[in-house]
C-alpha cells in the first residue's frame, strides 16, 4: 500500500523576524513569495519541502523606493510592477526592460523580484541586467542582514549564494548615470514567452571627450553572470562591436539543454551581443539629435 505525502506545512508570518526564526527553526522550511516557481515543482513533484514560509504579510516588502543612490526594491515587489512603473524606467530603465521580458504577463503580475532571484537558475532574465547596473540583493536571516552583489549571488556549484534560513528581502539598484543608452537583447528558441536561450545586456555611459565605458553581461549562456567593461569611441560603432563580440567570448559558457546546444547557444550569444551594442548606439545617437 503507497502511503500518502504529509502535506508541508504553511505559515503567514506578519515581521521580518518571526519569518527569519520559522526558517531556522525548520531546515526543511522554504520561503514563498509569488509561488509562481514554487507551484510548477510542486506539480512536476520535483520539490521537497517540509513547510512554506509565506511572506505576503511581511511589511515593507512591497515596496519600491528611491533615494540618492537609486532604488530600493521589496522582495514582494510583483515583476510587472518592475516593467511598468515610471519611477524604474527613470532611474533605472535597464532593470525595466529585463523585466520586462520575464515569461508573460500573467506570470509577471504573480511572482515577485525576491523569489525570482532566489530560485537561481542560470536561465532568468534580470540578472544580466542587474550585473551590469551593480545592483545588490539584501538578505536576512536570524543572524542579521548581509548585502551581496548580484555578480556574486550565483556562485559556481551553487543555485545562490544564500546561506540556510536566509531570505532575499530587498534589491539595491544603482541609479544610472545621466545620458547613459542601454538595451536588452532576448533571444528564444522555443516560444517568445520561454527562457531566454540567450541574452545580452549593455550600458553606455558617455564622456564629454566622444569616449565611453560599455557594460556589458550575458544571460542564458553560463552558471555564473559575468561583466564585461569596454572602453569604446562614441562616434565608433563597429569598432565597438567588435570588441564587445570578443569581450564576450570569455564570458559564454553555454550549457547543453533544450533549447540548444553549446555552439547554437554560443553563436547565438554573439548575435545577441551585437544586437544589444548596435542598441545602444542608436539610442546614444538618437539623445544626441
Amino acid at each position: 500500500m503507497r502511503l500518502a505525502a504529509a502535506r508541508p506545512a504553511f505559515y503567514r508570518p506578519e515581521t521580518v523576524d518571526e519569518a527569519c526564526a520559522l526558517l531556522a527553526a525548520d531546515e526543511g522550511a522554504i520561503p514563498y513569495g509569488g509561488g509562481t516557481a514554487i507551484e510548477v515543482q510542486r506539480n512536476q513533484r520535483t520539490l521537497s519541502a517540509s513547510a512554506f514560509v509565506d511572506l505576503s504579510l511581511l511589511p515593507g516588502l512591497d515596496q519600491l523606493s528611491t533615494g540618492e543612490g537609486g532604488l530600493r526594491v521589496g522582495a514582494m515587489v510583483p515583476i510587472r510592477r518592475m516593467e511598468t512603473d515610471p519611477l524604474v524606467a527613470r532611474v533605472a530603465p535597464l532593470a525595466a526592460a529585463a523585466y520586462g521580458k520575464v515569461a508573460n504577463p500573467r506570470v509577471r503580475n504573480a511572482a515577485s523580484v525576491g523569489g525570482n532571484i532566489a530560485y537561481g537558475a542560470y536561465r532568468l532574465d534580470p540578472p544580466a541586467a542587474l550585473v551590469v547596473l551593480g545592483a545588490v540583493v539584501e538578505a536576512t536571516s536570524a543572524s542579521g542582514v548581509r548585502r551581496i552583489a548580484v555578480a556574486d549571488f550565483f556562485p559556481e556549484g551553487r543555485r545562490t549564494a544564500l546561506r540556510p534560513a536566509e531570505l532575499v528581502t530587498a534589491i539595491e539598484i544603482p541609479a544610472m548615470p545621466p545620458g547613459a543608452a542601454v538595451s536588452y537583447v532576448k533571444l528564444c528558441s522555443l516560444g517568445a514567452h520561454d527562457w531566454p536561450c540567450a541574452s545580452a545586456a549593455a550600458c553606455l555611459v558617455r564622456n564629454g571627450a566622444g569616449e565611453g565605458r560599455l557594460r556589458l553581461s550575458v544571460g542564458a549562456l553560463g552558471a555564473v553572470p559575468r561583466l564585461a567593461e569596454i572602453n569604446v569611441a562614441v562616434c565608433h560603432e563597429e569598432e565597438a562591436v567588435q570588441s564587445a563580440v570578443g569581450a564576450a567570448e570569455a564570458l559564454i559558457e553555454p550549457v547543453a539543454d533544450v533549447r540548444g546546444g553549446v555552439a547554437y547557444k554560443r553563436a547565438l550569444g554573439l548575435v545577441a551581443v551585437e544586437d544589444a551594442v548596435r542598441r545602444v548606439y542608436q539610442e546614444a545617437r538618437s539623445d544626441q539629435e
